[in-house]
């Protein structure tokens, strides 16, 4: 059974979560299994929702900006997309075989219907998340001056 496979102490993303947050996700979670080769999704198409990497390699690329990095188990990628509408920003390719779990955007939605305790968790980690990356970015900036 899936539920029993997903515990979002292995996501750096969700690891404050409790139990009754790990039931309510289960319910909106999708697992893929993906082989090596291929892409999970596209620079420049729609943005619509999280993917956690339970296991495997990810690598994450951007024309546009030339950037290039690698994800791996425990990982989230997208995170922005479950509330900001747009593109993708990279192109994720497997590197080696995956086992992601995807939150897709209409599910978040009715994750903030259905539990809206656990959405708030969600929010308030992926803030922090977001956060944390922009003091990096800045912190990059203020390197280079």
């Amino acid at each position: 059974m899936i539920e029993d496979a997903f515990d979002p102490k292995r996501f750096a993303l969700l690891a404050d979560l409790g139990e009754d947050d790990r039931d309510a996700l289960v319910e909106v979670l999708e697992l893929q299994r993906v082989a090596t080769g291929r892409k999970l999704f596209r620079e420049g198409g729609e943005a619509d929702g999280l993917v956690l990497v339970e296991s495997g390699r990810i690598v994450l690329s951007s024309k546009r900006t030339g950037a290039r990095s690698e994800v791996g188990p425990g990982d989230a990628v997208g995170v922005l997309s479950l509330f900001a509408i747009g593109p993708r920003e990279a192109t994720a390719s497997t590197i080696e075989p995956c086992v992601v779990w995807k939150l897709p955007r209409a599910h978040w939605r009715r994750l903030c219907e259905d539990a809206p305790r656990t959405a708030c968790r969600v929010l308030e980690a992926a803030v922090r998340e977001c956060a944390a990356l922009l003091r990096e970015s800045l912190d990059a900036v203020d390197g280079d001056a």
